[in-house]
């Protein structure tokens, strides 16, 4: 009765794993995406690219080994654009064959266009040469991201007033910039910038950065970037933004005007749901594009799914991977068990920030007493002879269980070292564990040893007091 069992648009992380695992259980799958857009956001202008440019800063600059060689310590001296696309765009590609290779070996026929709904089980696809081709589903996963949000007063122009995507296609390092807005986005481009000796200023209308993480981490991360002349505008608003012969002037609420070769806006994100028709499928977004999902990532029609990005938070490439894998498991008759309440969190700044689990101040704010352990970096001999003196491991302890309750970890290889504590976690471990393993020597890991033999020692002072 239809051209296929399960029709997903959008080829990012979670459509791609939506239909390759449709796919495993023997349905048959198509995916919808652009011709140039395999991978979608997170390949092509997101995640990967935006990872891939910090390895690229952190090479060439030589920044992590400036504490050992000296502050005048580089890779290369004269650092281009072209030097930093080189890396991004060879890893793009090669991740866009792996994409490919995936979506064959598997047998998910790809059709190459923008597709929108005709009727709740019919999909049209457009190609570039304005051709539509209508195909029919039993089942549809809607999984096409998110673009950059732009603000209607604010005249982009894709070099010297642009949007994060737009940070890909700069043809020269700016002398100078604006980043508006302080969220994860604002704040990684802000850091990798900076270590390229641009001088940055961050504007943000709230009073803080990155609020959702431990305090403590991000005055680190904050002390960092002021090292690197990064300057911050909390609890500032743009009022305008004016194009000049040599760059952009902006223009603050409070008075302030501030100069720079380019201004970066990075003010949230909007579902990419314009152009889906969803009229036609009986469904609706809110304001921001976003599509409303049960538990199941069911829409309101119930063989309808979303997953990813346009659905909301939290909005990262890891859970939008599972999000497809459970919607197409549901949507097959095969339901899986939800995702596990516990998520990392990774922010790719210089340095790097991680975490799972609670905060200090949401474990005070809910009365739950906690008890920490911290281990430095400086404290390790790998942290000596990779030249992190600053990064730092923090755990969050019951002191009634010694459970550990959440993992905050600051510096290098932080996204890595994080997934140790999230499986001590997953499982209900306790300190006990950290204390008594034995981890390989010289090793960051090895942070949890001492930041589990730091919160073990007070919580062995608490009790000798209540004697």
């Amino acid at each position: 009765m239809w051209d296929f069992d399960v029709l997903v648009l959008g080829s990012g992380p979670g459509g791609q794993k939506a239909a390759i695992a449709a796919a495993k259980l023997e349905r048959r799958v198509a995916l919808v995406e652009r011709r140039n857009m395999l991978g979608g956001v997170c390949i092509n202008t997101g995640t990967i690219p935006s990872k891939t440019l910090r390895e690229a800063v952190l090479h060439l600059t030589g920044l992590n080994q400036r504490g050992m060689y000296g502050q005048s310590y580089r890779v290369k001296d004269e650092i281009t654009a072209a030097d930093l696309g080189i890396r991004t765009q060879h890893v793009i590609g090669r991740e866009i064959d792996v994409i490919r290779s995936q979506l064959s070996r598997n047998h998910v026929a790809t059709l190459n266009g923008h597709g929108h709904f005709v009727d709740p089980h019919t999909v049209g696809v457009v190609d570039e040469h304005g051709h539509e081709t209508k195909v029919t589903a039993d089942k549809i996963v809607i999984a096409t991201g998110t673009r950059p949000a732009r603000p209607d007063t604010v005249e982009f122009d894709g070099h010297t007033i642009i949007d994060s995507d737009g940070i890909l296609q700069l043809q020269d390092i700016p002398d100078s910039m604006v980043v508006v807005g302080a969220g994860v986005i604002g704040i990684e481009y802000a850091s990798m910038f900076a270590a390229l000796g641009t001088k940055v200023t961050v504007v943000e209308r709230r009073d803080r950065m990155l609020d959702f993480c431990d305090l403590e981490i991000v005055e680190a991360l904050k002390y960092h970037l002021r090292d690197l002349a990064v300057t911050f505008r909390f609890g500032e608003t743009v009022a305008a933004v004016e194009r000049r012969p040599r760059g952009a002037l902006t223009v603050l609420e409070s008075g302030k005007r501030i100069p720079a070769e380019t201004v970066m806006y990075s003010a949230g994100r909007h579902g990419m749901t314009d152009e889906l028709a969803l009229e036609a499928a009986e469904l609706a977004a809110d304001a921001r594009g976003r599509i409303q999902v049960d538990e199941h990532y069911r829409t309101a029609v119930p063989h309808i799914y979303a997953v990813g990005d346009v659905i909301g938070f939290p909005s990262l490439a890891a859970t939008s991977m599972e999000q497809g894998r459970i919607a197409a498991h549901h949507a097959c008759g095969e339901p899986l068990r939800g995702i596990h309440h516990l998520q990392p969190i990774g922010i790719y700044t210089i340095p790097e920030i991680s975490f799972i689990g609670p905060t200090e101040d949401e474990l005070t704010a809910s009365h739950v007493p906690f008890e920490v352990g911290i281990s430095r970096y400086r404290e390790l001999a790998r942290g000596q002879i990779i030249g992190d003196t600053y990064g730092m491991l923090k755990l969050l302890v019951s002191p009634d269980t010694r459970a550990l309750l959440g993992v905050h970890v600051f510096g290098t290889g932080a996204t890595e070292l994080l997934h140790i504590g999230q499986a001590v976690m997953g499982c209900g471990g306790t300190i006990d564990y950290l204390v008594d393993a034995v981890f390989n020597y010289p090793t960051l890991a090895e942070s949890y040893k001492v930041a589990a033999l730091d919160a073990m020692n007070k919580l062995r002072r608490v009790a000798r007091f209540e004697l």
